[in-house]
């Protein structure tokens, strides 16, 4: 099958790998005529714009944005919008608001331009282990599209088989679902990274737990001088809390025990907002999600006019001086 692919940062040109590896072809655009040039040296057909993708496209066109959330999707989306032709399609994968989806999917259906929003997650491993996907449209367009989400997501593996799950059927078990209408992919990925969030946040601080274990602060007989790394690796391996991200937690600190080369200022990309947006709307509780989207906000201010305050009003009623915190 065809696909044109806009966007060839670290996942986006990855993807067109795994595609052409399985026999897919991909006409392939990037702002960075390099980026195009690497791509259509592995067997791609490169673009050097919009124009020259289309044009290289027999009907009907399936083109996946796979560009940063927000101005550059708003743009390229667009832009594809006053290009392409009836019975086109756009395919969304990166991670836009689920709102932004349903607005453009309308906005494109005038000219009878199908939209789909494909939640993507896999990262910089996906070449190999595959993408995770959930994506929201028209049942059939999903369908026709079906052989490439088939082939992009990691198929059943070695993961033990869910019990019951056969007689389930459907595509889940091979790594990719149809979620429902226009914006409940990108809704879905949007859950799935705020929970992520909860998750990493939770499992950052055991560890700072541990580290600290053997703080100055703690009684002598107290403490202990705990093998951070070794930890990690113990609890790979058959603990209630093995994950993909304890095992990414593992790796990092054989490669830097101390984690020297990280300030520590945690960046979000827009789905944890966008999750605690959701509960609020929804009614629903979701104090580990807010908390940690918070905790992310902390991670980039050296000290806040809170930390301040707080300090000050210690001071204030209870004479409490500042003190260095222990190493």
């Amino acid at each position: 099958m065809q696909l044109g692919m806009i966007g060839l940062g670290r996942m986006g040109a990855n993807m067109a790998r795994r595609l052409m590896k399985n026999g897919h072809t991909i006409v392939a655009y990037d702002r960075s005529a390099d980026a195009v040039k690497q791509l259509a040296s592995e067997g791609a057909t490169g673009a050097d714009s919009l124009d020259a993708m289309i044009k290289a496209m027999p009907k009907p066109r399936h083109i996946w944005v796979m560009v940063p959330a927000g101005g550059p999707t708003e743009s390229t989306v667009e832009e594809l919008g006053k290009k392409l032709e009836s019975g086109d399609t756009i395919i969304d994968g990166g991670n836009s608001f689920f709102k932004d989806d349903i607005r453009r999917a309308k906005m494109v259906a005038a000219k009878g331009i199908h939209y789909v929003d494909a939640g993507t997650s896999g990262g910089v491993y996906g070449l190999e282990r595959g993408y995770c996907l959930m994506m929201g449209g028209e049942k059939e367009v999903v369908q026709r599209l079906d052989p490439i989400f088939k082939t992009l997501a990691p198929g059943r593996g070695d993961v033990e088989r869910t019990p019951g799950r056969d007689k389930l059927g459907g595509t889940a078990e091979e790594g990719y679902l149809h979620c429902g209408p226009v914006g409940s992919g990108h809704f879905v990925k949007m859950v799935h990274n705020g929970i992520e969030y909860g998750i990493m946040q939770a499992l950052a601080e055991g560890f700072d737990i541990m580290k600290g274990a053997n703080n100055a602060g703690v009684a002598e007989e107290h403490r202990f001088p705990l093998p951070i790394a070794d930890i990690a690796e113990v609890w790979r391996r058959g603990s209630v809390l093995s994950s993909w991200l304890v095992d990414l937690t593992a790796k990092a600190m054989v490669e830097d025990p101390n984690l020297a080369k990280f300030t520590g200022s945690v960046q979000d990309s827009g789905e944890g907002r966008w999750t605690v947006m959701a509960a609020i709307e929804e009614g629903v509780s979701a104090d580990v999600i807010a908390a940690s989207l918070f905790t992310r906000f902390r991670s980039r201010q050296d000290h806040s006019f809170a930390e301040k305050v707080l300090s000050a009003m210690r001071f204030q009623f209870g004479g409490h001086v500042e003190k260095p915190t222990g190493g």
